[in-house]
């Protein structure tokens, strides 16, 4: 079996479409892209600096849209779901860029819903003071009893000893001072502490919007980041969109179930490297292929896949 991995927060970088925006039809499916996001998004892919893409109103939509424009390319054409016989997963905000591939959400609703999504969780953010960090180095029950008594939660579960926590920043700084027994604790420059509860005010926000939607069942096999599960059913798919944003993104489940499936090969679109880099330490003998530009899909094998 063969998956599509779609990457979350945190991996945007300057000049993310630049490579993918090459010729008159891709500038046009980003603009389109864009339009429906309320974004200039061909301006912020290609020139907007490090600290503007920082936004989290910016960066979801903008890391949907690289998804997109790279599956579309993978795929033959804008808009075409994923065969049957792929699994499909995202990370945080990636999970729409999965919703969409799969068939469960149309671009517009994705985009739509990445950039409502985005505007709610900044505005969320920007009311109470919050931040995150990774520890990397220990185990699931360690951190679990040093989170005990804080204001502290577990937001990311990426495998291979990596986590993510958010919460109030003194918190945070407390457990930075000290941390779990071998651990090592890493600040985040990120805007508040997403998939905590930290998040709840953004949800009537996204919930109203995904209310006008009308999802249809997957045509591939989509696994969840809420809980590594293998989702059937299209509404099932948009509520786990919605409370995965105040719950911790199972990343190390959803590469359990991925494997369970028997997976072995995968393609991270862009931005890639992080869920490559999470794969191959969990699983080192699945393959993973980077999609950073238009060379890549052309040099690879899934273009006959997905053709």
């Amino acid at each position: 079996m063969r998956a599509i991995l779609c990457p979350g927060q945190g991996s945007q970088r300057p000049g993310l479409l630049t490579a993918w925006t090459g010729t008159d039809e891709s500038r046009e499916h980003v603009r389109r892209l864009g339009d429906w996001a309320g974004l200039d998004l061909l301006e912020h892919g290609t020139r907007s600096d490090a600290e503007t893409l920082r936004d989290t109103a910016v960066a979801q939509p903008l890391i949907v849209a690289a998804g997109l424009l790279a599956w579309a390319r993978l795929a033959g054409r804008a808009g075409r779901p994923a065969p049957a016989d792929l699994l499909v997963a995202g990370h945080s905000v990636g999970e729409i860029t999965a919703a969409v591939i799969a068939g469960v959400l149309t671009e517009q609703e994705g985009m739509r819903l990445a950039a409502g999504r985005g505007r709610a969780m900044a505005a969320a953010a920007s009311r109470e003071p919050s931040g995150m960090v990774a520890v990397v180095g220990t185990t699931l029950e360690r951190l679990t009893e040093r989170l005990d008594g804080e204001d502290l939660h577990l937001a990311n579960h990426n495998g291979a000893g990596q986590f993510v926590v958010g919460g109030s920043r003194p918190a945070l700084e407390r457990l930075r001072a000290d941390p779990p027994a071998q651990a090592h604790v890493i600040a985040l420059r990120v805007a508040g502490a997403f998939h905590t509860p930290y998040m709840a005010q953004a949800v009537p926000e996204v919930q109203e919007l995904i209310a006008g939607f009308s999802p249809a069942d997957p045509v591939a096999t989509l696994v969840s980041n809420r809980g590594g599960q293998v989702l059937t059913n299209g509404s099932e798919v948009t509520a786990a969109l919605l409370t995965q944003m105040l719950a911790p993104v199972r990343w190390d489940l959803t590469m359990q179930s991925l494997f369970a499936a028997g997976l072995q090969e995968a393609v991270e679109l862009p931005p890639a490297k992080t869920l490559q880099g999470l794969l191959e330490r969990a699983h080192p003998q699945v393959q993973c292929l980077r999609l950073d530009n238009p060379g890549d899909v052309e040099s690879s094998q899934w273009v006959r896949v997905t053709a």
